[in-house]
């Protein structure tokens, strides 16, 4: 399933756009403010990114360099100004499209496979390689490779996913709730207690010392920490 990442303020549009994107079979995520969507977005995870100009925290144009920095994937500029200045820069930081609100929901999926299909032509067997390292963990996101001291260790999909959000996150306490919804998100059938198994599962797997642990933390009663 091809996963969405929508950085949009506005919770009405945002909701809308995320479900007529379900209703055609992608898996779509929402944040609100423009810093904590740059992170997700830098994660890598992502097959299509949809992305508002005006955001708190850190403006849509921001965004759009630094996911061009690292990713080709395609990214499309959701926003209210109508300006041909405005199309041209965003287009000029490395947008694929615009598209200008108020729009046709039909019309932005219609886009969205387009882009998505054209990205998947053109990248043919081209890799994209990014890794994140944190002392002697090393995080292959091209390959959702993990490696401890040079060594692979195999994590399961939800594993994986819960890492590399927690190391993208570095010094960042996130609650049972907030990476549970992060990562197994709100359709998902369970509760939080899935997050204390899964953390302690990663932490046999990548902690020299499960019991005392060098990257993830727990601060009791308040959640999780990722020490880099």
């Amino acid at each position: 399933m091809k996963q969405i990442l929508i950085i949009e303020d506005d919770i009405n549009i945002a909701e809308l756009e995320k479900e007529y994107l379900q209703l055609n079979g992608y898996k779509v995520e929402i944040v609100q403010d423009g810093s904590q969507g740059l992170k997700r977005a830098l994660m890598g995870i992502f097959d299509l990114i949809i992305v508002d100009l005006m955001l708190p925290g850190k403006d849509g144009y921001s965004i759009v360099q630094e996911i061009r920095k690292k990713y080709e994937i395609p990214v499309i500029i959701v926003s209210a100004r109508s300006d041909d200045i405005d199309k041209i820069k965003g287009l000029g930081f490395g947008a694929d499209d615009y598209l200008t609100k108020p729009f046709s929901p039909a019309e932005l999926v219609a886009r969205i496979k387009s882009h998505i299909i054209r990205y998947e032509r053109l990248s043919g067997n081209k890799t994209q390689v990014s890794v994140i390292i944190h002392k002697a963990l090393e995080i292959m996101t091209d390959s959702h490779k993990v490696f401890v001291n040079g060594k692979e260790v195999i994590l399961t999909t939800k594993e994986y996913e819960l890492l590399v959000f927690l190391a993208s996150n570095p010094n960042i306490v996130f609650t049972k709730d907030q990476l549970f919804d992060n990562i197994w998100g709100e359709e998902y059938y369970g509760d939080t207690a899935t997050v204390a198994v899964h953390i302690q599962k990663l932490r046999k797997k990548i902690e020299k010392d499960p019991g005392n642990p060098d990257y993830i933390e727990t601060l009791w009663g308040t959640g999780y920490r990722f020490n880099s």
